[in-house]
């Protein structure tokens, strides 16, 4: 007997068949003698459908309001799981977010965790049912309704995994796994058996869908075990979790492709600490998150080239405008959406010729890069958009990433 959570995503709820299923695949556990927890998201599409209807209504809706609207598109899902786990049998009861004790700060459509009490969970547990928890939504401490952003319900299981000590939290998708690279793009890409946490994070950083970086930190900082695997089929996922690799790992796990990715030139500023610091202490408290940062020195002025996502440009660029202003100097340039390419692998700093054999790849493919940025387990470049795939592909087949490893 093992306790289980398990998060299904809007794919796997997208219909009353595959609610049907999913709640089949519960059943499954629970038939066994597992506790289960559900975490589910918003059918495939609802969400988006909301967020049309609202903007037809009002082009600039209050946050406030819109996580009102949001947070009925996981509600309607608990309820109907909660209902196909009846029809068969299987006790369950749903709960939302606040009746899951997920207390949240007061940031509207982006709100941070600050508790989670688990609410009744585990005594619904022991009575023996199945409890499904509506994800991406929480409570604020002034007792509003709050969303958690982009991968809130992947957030909101893995927290409440952390905060119940379940055995392993699983998260099924759409997929059977975390890839070496899309498989959609690099068709010899394999399926990996574990991967660490800190990998995990740099792929989702860079462009990975699988998960979003938020809830990888929150599973690293509490270490919370977790396990990404399709919820069509019955195949084992890859295993998520701290662990030391040995020379039979390869150097480099994975090749990612971010697609959102602009760039973005300040240019003409004052070349002191004091301008540098103000531009990016503006983007921090806008939340507006900067990659990929070069500087250059002209005629006693410092230009800023570094890439922001696509869906931020407008927010930098009224933050940025409002920074000049009070300089009294400088212009801000967007130049363009730009692929961002990166390997993943811890341990690539002991590896001599990792960048060499990067940098070749490229080379080979006549492939030009144009911003770098480096870390202990990354190295991400930017490349014109038409020659992403192609990037991709040949990094991974320069790192040896096509075939699988022999052992």
């Amino acid at each position: 007997m093992a306790l289980i959570v398990q998060k299904y995503g809007g794919t796997s709820v997208g219909n009353v068949d595959r609610i049907k299923n999913v709640a089949a695949k519960i059943k499954s556990f629970w038939d066994r003698g597992d506790k289960v927890v559900v975490v589910v998201s918003a059918r495939s599409g609802v969400t988006n459908e909301l967020i049309a209807r609202a903007k037809s209504i009002c082009p600039n809706p209050s946050e406030r309001e819109m996580d009102m609207m949001l947070a009925t598109g996981e509600q309607e899902t608990i309820a109907l799981t909660a209902m196909a786990l009846h029809a068969i049998g299987v006790p369950a009861v749903s709960r939302t977010g606040a009746q899951a004790g997920i207390i949240t700060d007061t940031s509207h459509s982006r709100a941070q965790i600050a508790k989670l009490t688990g609410g009744d969970i585990l005594d619904r547990l022991d009575e023996g049912k199945v409890v499904i928890v509506a994800g991406f939504q929480g409570l604020s401490s002034e007792n509003e309704i709050t969303t958690l952003g982009r991968g809130g319900s992947d957030l909101t299981a893995i927290a409440l995994a952390a905060a119940i000590k379940a055995d392993i939290c699983q998260i099924y998708t759409d997929v059977d796994g975390v890839y070496t690279a899309d498989p959609r793009i690099v068709l010899p890409a394999r399926k990996l058996e574990r991967i660490c946490y800190e990998e995990m994070l740099e792929l989702a950083s860079s462009g990975s869908k699988v998960m979003q970086s938020r809830s990888v930190e929150f599973a690293q900082k509490y270490g919370v075990t977790f396990e990404v695997r399709s919820s069509f089929n019955n195949q084992p996922g890859t295993i998520v979790k701290s662990f030391e690799k040995t020379m039979e790992d390869a150097v480099v796990s994975g090749v990612a492709l971010d697609r959102t990715q602009t760039r973005v030139t300040v240019g003409d500023l004052p070349d002191t600490p004091q301008a540098i610091s103000a531009i990016f202490d503006a983007l921090g408290e806008a939340s507006v998150n900067v990659d990929m940062i070069v500087k250059n020195l002209a005629k006693g002025v410092a230009n800023l080239t570094f890439s922001v996502a696509t869906d931020q440009v407008q927010r930098a660029e009224k933050v940025i405008g409002g920074v000049l202003k009070r300089l009294g100097t400088g212009t801000f340039r967007s130049s363009g959406e730009i692929a961002k390419v990166s390997i993943v692998g811890v341990g690539m700093t002991s590896h001599p010729g990792v960048a060499g054999t990067f940098f070749r790849a490229l080379s080979d493919a006549d492939i030009n890069s144009e911003l770098i940025t480096t870390s202990e387990i990354k190295i991400s470049v930017a490349v014109a958009p038409e020659r992403a795939d192609e990037a991709v592909r040949v990094i991974h087949t320069a790192f040896g990433l096509d075939v699988p490893v022999k052992i």
